[in-house]
């Protein structure tokens, strides 16, 4: 975990994270965080010693709405409010609540069908022609591979963020003489 929540939530399951803000005790001040997306959740922390403890029951979390959310945790002391950090999470369906069907995302639906283009025109010459003066274009094979590069980083992306690794790529292990 790189900050105050996790990268994802699953709904229907019971969620509950230790938040350790030196700067900001549990003694003194009280954290909530507020996600905006799909829906609206709100969490209040309780104080667990000077650590801050957000949950959330599985019955609360089923009824959260699955998708890309964006969030803002914040603390207060009664008076002051400060912002501590802002993210994204995504909110992950109940699968066995699921009654089956797509559970793929959108960039992966887009890169799947982009990638299922390029491959049917592979043997299709052609990029335009006439017939009864009614005309059919197709995309340019270059602007489809531009499209393919750019939603296979986002599918890369959501997938290393399922991973739990914000920022980083593979780990390489090398040794040294």
């Amino acid at each position: 975990m790189n900050g105050i929540l996790p990268p994802t939530i699953g709904a229907g399951l019971t969620f509950s994270t230790l938040a350790t803000l030196t700067a900001y005790p549990a003694s003194d001040w009280v954290l909530s965080v507020s996600l905006r997306g799909p829906s609206a959740i709100d969490l209040t922390a309780t104080a667990d010693g000077i650590q801050h403890r957000l949950e959330a029951s599985a019955t609360a979390t089923a009824e959260y709405l699955p998708g890309l959310y964006a969030y803002s945790a914040r603390v207060t002391d009664g008076s002051a409010v400060v912002e501590v950090e802002r993210g994204t999470i995504t909110v992950l369906p109940d699968l066995a609540q699921s009654t089956g069907g797509d559970m793929r995302s959108h960039a992966r639906i887009v890169l799947d069908n982009i990638r299922a283009v390029i491959e049917k025109r592979a043997t299709q010459d052609q990029q335009r022609y006439t017939i009864n003066n009614r005309e059919l274009w197709r995309t340019p094979i270059s602007d489809l591979l531009k499209l393919e590069t750019l939603y296979a980083s986002r599918v890369r992306a959501e997938e290393t963020a399922a991973r739990g690794n914000k920022n980083f790529g593979t780990q390489v292990l090398m040794r040294l003489p």
